[in-house]
């Protein structure tokens, strides 16, 4: 009530002039004090890491459908070394796990599809570079949101503590308005973040698919017969 009483002391905007009134990004910014610093800087980063992460997974999705044909072609024909060829001059996570059992021929099935794992596992920790970052950026804007809500709220107290009896609306506004404005953008960038990180793992989840079913016809090749020019 009190609060209330102090708008209605002060008076109210007429509503031509508040229509006029319009926020930009960069006053919210500024207005934010320097908690807005870090989110702004932690919103590039996550940025940066979503383009260049997205482009990455992106290459490693797209198959030649026709490789694992044409490797299952040459290694029963026994042409090895055109087999290696095709696996060296194709950039794919596939093709480094394949070319990874070509080199373990003439070895137990156990140790080459172990070996091709260990490459799959690889290549994916590869893909999955920058997502531990992606994640903390996702948790750490909101709370940092928060951390701004917390210092406006005790610069409005502050300030109202100071004022005494003769407390103004204006000496409350720039605490909440720092509070309001730093939580919703920890939130909105929390929440982008969050999002652009899920559709991350999904894009990874489908190269995982793809080369475990790589895996899954690479090895069945080698269960038929084969000869060997080497």
């Amino acid at each position: 009530m009190a609060f209330l009483q102090l708008i209605m002391q002060e008076g109210v905007v007429p509503v031509e002039q508040a229509s006029e009134m319009k926020l930009t990004l960069l006053d919210l910014a500024i207005k934010g004090g320097w908690v807005m610093i870090p989110i702004i800087l932690l919103s590039f980063v996550a940025a940066y890491i979503f383009i260049e992460r997205y482009y990455v997974i992106r290459k490693a999705t797209k198959e030649d459908m026709n490789f694992i044909n044409r490797i299952k072609d040459y290694i029963h024909d026994g042409k090895i070394d055109a087999a290696l060829a095709l696996c060296r001059s194709t950039d794919s996570p596939s093709a480094r796990m394949v070319e990874k059992g070509i080199n373990r021929l003439g070895r137990p099935l156990q140790d080459i599809s172990t070996a091709i794992e260990n490459i799959g596992k690889l290549e994916i920790s590869k893909l999955e570079k920058g997502f531990p970052t992606l994640a903390t950026i996702a948790g750490a804007e909101p709370m940092l949101g928060f951390l701004g809500t917390v210092i406006g709220m005790i610069q409005s107290f502050y300030a109202m503590s100071q004022a005494g009896n003769n407390i103004e609306v204006s000496l409350l506004s720039n605490g909440i308005y720092t509070a309001l404005t730093t939580t919703a953008a920890g939130l909105i960038v929390g929440i982008i973040v969050y999002f652009a990180y899920n559709h991350l793992v999904v894009r990874v989840e489908r190269v995982i698919f793809n080369l475990e079913a790589t895996l899954t016809e690479f090895m069945d090749i080698l269960n038929e017969p084969v000869k060997s020019d080497r």
